[in-house]
């Protein structure tokens, strides 16, 4: 039995990935967020124990993706064999919004459904051509940016990752390519009404049906436009309504989305649903905006950088300013202004000498970096009725111990606590003001959204609100071990460790569980 211990956050592989986040652990293999050290880059990274029969060929799928050159896939950067006794496959790190957040909170628009879905069946198509197959597309395998911008990921993990000395077949790509196409219209049908048809996927709920026959879009939600909806039937359906042509393949998904998808006015032009015997349509659900900023209705077009002017320096930038404030008796004023602000810089600079020796006493920064005792740990829950979020079990997530730690109440519905408040959490007492250069927290279970405040160092006692504490690091989708490093010279005796998203512990059950919080800077 080797004693070797396993790979964690902050080991540093092939000496320039440093290992953040684990993202996910499926069918034996697992997907970190790293950093590479030499490129100052995110990457993601695909790992598979050395010792796994699927290791070759881990290795050899990954290196056929790299012939589907379409940018909308992540690109596999680099291939490394027998690391730390693993197999690395180095990715593209996008930061994106999955689509499946997206979908949790309502449907898409019927012109950017079908934008997304032309995006994903264009990329599909132009790695079908190269023989390689997606065979699990589903909303999270979809990341939209901020610009809009339209990111898959996941080409040939499954692939990859199949038993060792299959071979397949011609019926088996020809199968492989349908469940490639079948999948793109349930990510429209997905789209428009935030339902999986045939189960529940990514957190969204089973497609309604009728007498075993899937309904349509406009059946289960008011306002999907006539032409989508006949898009998605085309694919999905067994055969089509209305004698429609199917669609069997990516490129004519994408040719026929680019030509639908108009938003008309939301009108109920459907007819009667008093007979459908599903218990739970969308369109009896309450239509909500997504919150925070959504990603881009549309990709920007940009002009190539080579047509495009150098910018001014910040140099021309401050002189072309300077010359504009100047003009005429302005000139005047603004050099008593510069005298003004002259004198009250030295001021300043003579109390910040005397504040600076002062606080050298306190805080030396030449001091190095070391583990800061947490003295007192207490649940924190301003938001709750009772004030309390599971006291006892507070000095568990700090005791040293990862095996054990502290758990929230159970959220039902949401994993936005269930929607009854903003977030719960910890707060540490450190026994005096500390300058605080990193906090690392090990969870159980993922993903979970993450914030850190800080009380202002001369605080009096442990806060009890949110209300005057500063924010000074966030993470989103943490994985179970990640650190979160803060500013220079963050000075303050009382942190908080504020969880807004929770993990799913079971179905529509949302608990979240801190198991060690590490606190580095100096004291």
């Amino acid at each position: 039995m080797s004693d070797r211990r396993p790979l964690a956050s902050g080991d540093v592989l092939a000496h320039r990935y440093e290992l953040q986040d684990l993202v996910s652990e499926k069918l034996g293999s697992t997907t970190w967020r790293a950093h590479d050290q030499i490129l100052n880059r995110n990457v993601g990274i695909e790992m598979l124990s050395s010792a796994d029969p699927r290791a070759e060929h881990f290795l050899d799928a990954a290196r056929e993706s790299t012939s589907v050159t379409d940018p909308r896939f992540l690109r596999v950067l680099d291939l490394i064999e027998d690391e730390q006794r693993h197999h690395l496959v180095v990715r593209e790190w996008a930061r994106a919004f999955p689509l499946d957040q997206l979908l949790a909170q309502s449907p898409l628009p019927n012109r950017r459904a079908a934008t997304v879905v032309a995006e994903v069946a264009e990329a599909l198509a132009h790695a079908h051509e190269h023989g390689v197959y997606h065979r699990r597309l589903t909303p999270h395998q979809v990341l939209l940016k901020e610009s809009g911008a339209v990111r898959v990921v996941g080409l040939g993990v499954t692939t990859a990752l199949s038993p060792v000395g299959r071979h397949d077949s011609l019926a088996d790509l020809q199968a492989y390519e349908q469940l490639d196409v079948q999948a793109l219209g349930k990510l429209l049908y997905a789209c428009l009404v935030s339902r999986w048809p045939g189960a529940q996927v990514d957190g969204l709920r089973a497609a309604p049906t009728e007498h075993g026959r899937l309904l349509r879009p406009r059946q289960v939600r008011a306002g999907v436009a006539r032409d989508v909806d006949t898009v998605a039937d085309r694919i999905l359906g067994t055969p089509p309504r209305h004698h429609e042509t199917p669609l069997r393949s990516a490129a004519d998904i994408a040719r026929t989305l680019r030509l639908s998808g108009e938003d008309p006015e939301v009108r109920d032009d459907q007819p009667s649903l008093s007979g459908i015997s599903s218990p739970d349509l969308l369109r009896l659900d309450p239509v909500i905006r997504p919150a925070g900023p959504p990603p881009g209705l549309e990709p920007p077009r940009r002009r190539p950088k080579a047509y495009e002017p150098a910018p001014p320096t910040t140099m021309e930038r401050n002189v072309e300013r300077a010359r504009r404030a100047a003009k005429g008796d302005r000139g005047l004023v603004l050099l008593g202004v510069g005298v003004v602000l002259l004198i009250a810089t030295v001021l300043a600079f003579l109390v910040g000498r005397t504040t600076s020796n002062d606080r050298s006493d306190a805080i030396d920064d030449s001091s190095p970096v070391r583990l800061l005792p947490v003295q007192r740990i207490a649940d924190f829950d301003p938001l709750g009725d009772d004030g309390e979020e599971n006291p006892k079990q507070a000095r568990l997530a700090a005791d040293g111990n990862p095996a054990t730690g502290w758990r929230t109440s159970t959220y039902l519905g949401s994993p936005l606590l269930g929607g009854v408040k903003d977030g719960v959490g910890l707060v540490l007492d450190l026994g005096g003001p500390r300058e605080v250069d990193s906090v690392r927290i090990q969870m159980q279970g993922a993903p979970t959204d993450l914030s850190i405040f800080v009380a202002s160092p001369d605080a009096s006692g442990p806060p009890t609100r949110l209300k005057g504490l500063t924010q000074v690091a966030i993470l989103d989708r943490a994985g179970l071990d990640s650190t979160l490093t803060l500013q220079s010279g963050e000075v303050t005796r009382y942190l908080v460790v504020w969880l807004r998203r929770l993990p799913e512990v079971a179905t529509g059950s949302f608990r979240g569980e801190v198991r060690e919080v590490v606190v580095r800077g100096r004291s």
